[in-house]
Parts: structure tokens; sequence; C-alpha cells
């Protein structure tokens, strides 16, 4: 049983890991409370899944411009600087949500401004933040380090949602999830402020220098490093094509219906249920660390996650609708896990700052525009179609792909090869 269960050593042996996990744990639920009630609060005040899509595009065009630069600062400057300074400042935009809600604003452009300025205080840290780990745990407990994390990072994606729609309905109001947000969001700026100094390594005689000329010698790096190219290529297929998150709120409309508290339960369902397949691929993360084709189990895991996700749009009968989303769910984790370890284990501790500065815009920026992507399609053919074609497009996409990156089902990772 204890093969099957996730391994805790990393939490055992180094405390600073430790107060990092528990620190973004709790901020985590927040944050996904606040996912929740700005969507609820667009589609409210709009009417229009498209509304809903384009925040995920005033998110993303934060990720992209600063995520880059977030990872060069992360390779120049004391990383836990970096996170705690970010941490900070996402702490007040999380204020600002709270603020605007109880002074009643309703303007949709206020919110479009405060989260895109949260997104770029992520693009910034989340670089910092990520490039730690591998100095606060050893090199063979990174799969379990990031099965760990994997597991805090879902908790907050099923109890946030469940929490923020619960209270929305009980209050009528999506202020209360926006005050659990601050108080949350003060985890991680603890965890931050407790961590060590952390200046990143560099190789002897070398001088830091610009931080855009920093950026560029990252990308420079990726040049022939045809496994990781190919980890960032699968990621952007899923979650532009197969992430149906902003139209979470029209289905509980159109396909369920309701008063505000019901659909406002719903939607908190629909936010939460991949995260429950991923928490529970999580918790039975034991057998992870034990693969070896870790980029094969990356492909297989993205087309389960499109199969899965295109036949959530065919069902409309909402217990099978959330058991098809907490299997793509479960699928999304663990290609999450094995991406993050191939990235960690095969990038020198010089570039990794600006490695996960890519990583960053991938991860966090992919689901943003496919916000965006599944809004567009939603308004003009209908939210069915817009879930299904996006599915079977990442399905189509990931086969597409293979021919070009056959090294990349061959990873190894006992020699970790870029």
């Amino acid at each position: 049983m204890g093969r099957l269960l996730a391994d805790i050593t990393p939490l055992r042996v180094s405390p600073p890991f430790r107060r990092l996990w528990v620190g973004h744990g709790i901020a985590n639920l927040g944050q996904q409370m606040t996912a929740v009630a700005v969507g609820i609060q667009v589609y409210a005040i709009t009417g229009s899944s498209l509304a809903v899509g384009l925040v995920g595009l005033f998110q993303l065009v934060p990720l992209v411009t600063l995520g880059l630069y977030g990872g060069a600062l992360s390779d120049m400057y004391d990383r836990r600087k970096v996170a705690l300074l970010t941490a900070l400042g996402m702490w007040v935009c999380a204020g600002a949500l709270l603020m605007q809600s109880l002074l009643d604003l309703g303007s949709v452009a206020l919110l479009y401004a405060l989260v895109a300025v949260q997104s770029a205080m992520y693009a910034i840290g989340n670089p910092a933040r990520q490039s730690i780990i591998p100095r606060l745990v050893k090199p063979e407990l990174l799969p379990s380090a990031n099965a760990l994390g994997m597991i805090t990072y879902n908790l907050g994606f099923t109890v946030g949602p469940l929490l923020g729609g619960l209270l929305i309905a009980a209050t009528g109001s999506v202020t209360s999830a926006y005050l659990v947000d601050v108080v949350a969001y003060t985890a991680a700026v603890w965890a931050m402020w407790r961590l060590p100094s952390l200046p990143p390594e560099r190789i002897e005689n070398a001088k830091p220098r610009g931080g855009w000329s920093q950026v560029i010698e990252g990308i420079r790096f990726l040049k022939g490093k045809r496994n990781l190219q190919m980890s960032f290529y699968v990621d952007i297929v899923a979650m532009v094509f197969g992430m149906p998150r902003a139209l979470f709120p029209a289905i509980a409309v159109l396909w369920y219906g309701g008063d505000i508290r019901q659909v406002a339960l719903v939607v908190g369902l629909l936010n939460a249920a991949p995260a429950v397949g991923a928490l529970l691929s999580g918790i039975f993360s034991g057998p992870l660390a034990h693969i070896r084709r870790q980029g094969l189990a990356v492909v297989i895991s993205v087309l389960v996650w499109g199969g899965s996700i295109a036949a959530f749009g065919l069902i409309h009968w909402l217990p099978m609708a959330l058991f098809l989303l907490a299997l793509a769910g479960a699928a999304d984790n663990v290609s999450a896990i094995f991406r993050n370890t191939i990235l960690q284990a095969a990038t020198p501790d010089e570039y990794r700052g600006r490695l996960q500065g890519i990583f960053t815009v991938v991860v966090a920026g992919g689901p943003r525009a496919g916000d965006v992507e599944a809004g567009g399609v939603a308004a003009v053919f209908g939210e069915t179609i817009s879930v299904v074609s996006g599915g079977l497009a990442c399905v189509l996409g990931t086969v597409l792909l293979l021919p070009a990156f056959p090294a990349f089902l061959r990873y190894d990772a006992r020699n970790p090869i870029p």
C-alpha cells in the first residue's frame, strides 16, 4: 500500500520545501475560489461566454510578455526575493478584487485590469518558485516532490471551486470568495519569507547580463533540445484546444439551468471535477516514481485528456459529465508531473529560471489561450461544438506531433537528455 500512495520523503527531509508546500497549498485554495468568482461575476454582468473567455486573454498577455523575463530574473537575482515580492503583489491584487466587490462597482474593465496585474505577478514569480525546488530536494526525489506539489495544487482546484460555489450560492454574492482569497494568500507570503537565501548557481567567472539578453540566451538553449521542446508543444495543444473552463458558467445555465445559487453550485462542481481526478492521481502517485519512460507517459496522458474532454461535450447528464472531467484531470496531472520532472532534471541550474519562465508561459498561458479559443468557438457554434471540437483537436494535434519528435517516446529518466 505504501508504494501506491504518494512518497512524502521530500516533506520529511526538507523543512523549507515543507513550508513552501503548505503555504502555497493554502494560497491556492483562495486563488481558485477567486477564479470561480471572477467568472461568475463577469457572466452576471455581461451574460456572455466570450466575455468570460476574455478574462483568459487579459491573463495571457502578461504571462507571455513577463513570464520569460521573470525566468531571466530568477537566473540573475536571489530567487527567494523574486518569489517573495511577487507573492506580495498577488496578495495586494486579491485585496483589490475584494474592494471592488464590496463597493459593487460592476466594472468588467476593472476586473480585466486586476486579473491582468495578478497574472503579471504570477508570471514573474512562478519561475523563481519552481526553480527553487531542485535546490531544496535531491534529484532522485524530484518526481515525488512534483507529485506532492500537484496534490496541493489540485486540492486547491478541488476544494477551492466547491467552496467558492457554495459560498456564493449561500450568500448570493462573490464577496465572500474574494475575502477568503485575501486571508489564504497570506500563507504564500509567509512561506516565501521563511525560505533561506537562494541565489542562482553560476558557472565560474560568469558575469550576469541584462534581463532580455538572458531571455534570448534561454531561448537559444532550447535549440536542438527536442525532448524539452516536445514537452512544451504537447501541453500547448492540450490546453489551447482541450480546456473548456471558460464555458462552465454558460454550460451550467444552458445545460443544467436553475437560479443563481444552483448555477453557482454547478459551476463550482464543474471546476472542481478535473481537480478531484488530479488529486486522486496525486495521492496514489507512488508508482509514478518508478516510471522511466516519462515521455511516453506524457503522450498517453494527453491523449486521455483530449478524449475525455470530447466525451464530456457530448454528455449532458451531470454525474457522468463530472466523471469525465475527473478522468481528464487525472490524466493531465500525470502529464504535468512528468513534464515538470523532465524539465527540472534535464536543465542545468544556470538555465532553470529561464526554462521555468518558458514553462510558466506554456502551462499558465495555454489555459488562458484555451479560454479565448473556447469562448470564441462557442460564440459562433455553441458550447457543445466548442467542447467536442477542442477535445478532438487535442488528440489529433498530439498524434501529428509524434513523427517530428520520435525520441520523446524513448525518453529515459535514468539518462535525462534535454
